[in-house]
């Protein structure tokens, strides 16, 4: 979870490059052998050399802020922080020694959420802010994994801050949380078979997916987990979003929306003979699902086969992965989890133990 990127409200932007060019000065880049080394060389010459290009591109746009010597021999690149826009300038990732600065007016740290949600990436966010609501105004917002204030953002700790991203950058549940260890074990799958129908059209299933209601802001639920004195860590809820009922009965799909909806979700169910909102009379073909847009999920209880292919289209989409779930109890499927860590002694004081001592 290495910074990539550092927002700065423009008020206290020179002060925090001064501060930051100050600390990149003290670095000593050179063998990882030593103690005393803090940047050692990239992982291979190909790494080098994409990094290196990177680099000169942003020179050639007058981006370099600030950018440090590096030894001429093995794959050494260089600490270097450039300068952008906004998340929206970073069109890919850069595993390297080299960050970000942006700029933003505190009247437009509204839009700032939004662009880091719509980037799809959602692994880890740092904050630092003593204003309560400020801090609330974004956490509560924000579609990222991991969440830490007014603390560094490397270093989760099992069991204190379970791991684990959203988005392009997740998977599933997050590492050391109380749900990782089960989705490890076998789950009871069902398969149902039955007689082929004719094929739905595919505008309509669209449509139902365009009205679908999209998963709440607010959180299904709170865990407080253990932590360090001066330290909070809540890990959250959320449903995962629109489910793709696909029975294939139409009693299976219903009570697999039944589930969805159930677990803070929406569903959109297509079924032979499925009426009302939000469902759509047929059945879906496997290729269907390369063209449609706005699934975070597809629920199917069919056979192997059918299975089969649906996950080889599934594969083929880009942006973050649609899961096939086959479980015949699929409800933790249905969350989405985020924890926030917040370094309560930055405050001006930790209030639990302040409570205790009096």
């Amino acid at each position: 979870s290495a910074l990539r990127l550092l927002y700065v409200q423009e008020d206290v932007a020179e002060t925090i490059k001064t501060m930051l060019y100050g600390a990149m000065d003290e670095l000593v880049i050179g063998n990882p052998w030593e103690y005393n080394t803090d940047v050692g060389p990239v992982i291979n010459q190909g790494a080098h050399t994409e990094i290196v290009d990177y680099i000169k591109m942003a020179r050639g746009e007058g981006r370099i802020l600030k950018q440090l010597e590096a030894p001429n021999e093995g794959t050494f690149a260089p600490p270097t922080v450039l300068c952008v826009n906004g998340v929206e300038d970073l069109t890919k990732e850069v595993f390297g020694p080299v960050m970000h600065i942006a700029t933003y007016k505190v009247s437009e740290i509204d839009r700032v959420i939004d662009a880091v949600n719509a980037s799809g990436y959602g692994l880890t966010f740092g904050m630092h802010s003593r204003i309560d609501d400020r801090v609330e105004q974004v956490t509560s917002k924000l579609k990222v994994g991991n969440i830490y204030i007014n603390r560094n953002q490397i270093g989760a700790i099992v069991g204190s801050q379970p791991f684990g991203g959203e988005g392009l950058s997740g998977t599933g549940p997050k590492a050391g949380g109380p749900s990782y260890v089960k989705r490890f074990a076998q789950p009871q799958n069902r398969s149902i078979e039955t007689t082929q129908t004719a094929i739905a059209d595919i505008t309509t299933i669209r449509t139902a997916l365009t009205r679908a209601p999209r998963p709440s802001h607010k959180p299904l639920n709170h865990l407080v987990l253990p932590g360090p004195t001066g330290e909070s860590n809540v890990l959250s809820t959320y449903g995962r979003g629109v489910f793709l009922c696909l029975g294939p009965t139409l009693k299976a799909a219903l009570s697999q929306a039944k589930i969805v909806r159930e677990n803070g979700c929406s569903a959109v169910i297509v079924a032979a003979g499925a009426t009302g909102e939000g469902a759509v009379d047929g059945s879906l073909d496997p290729a269907q699902l390369g063209q449609l847009l706005g699934i975070d999920a597809v629920v199917s209880w069919a056979l192997e086969t059918e299975l089969r292919a649906m996950r080889q289209i599934l594969a083929t989409r880009t942006g973050a992965l649609v899961p096939l779930i086959n479980d015949a109890d699929f409800a933790d499927r249905c969350h989405l989890e985020r924890h926030v860590c917040v370094d309560t002694t930055a405050a001006g004081g930790n209030a639990s133990l302040l409570a205790q001592a009096s």
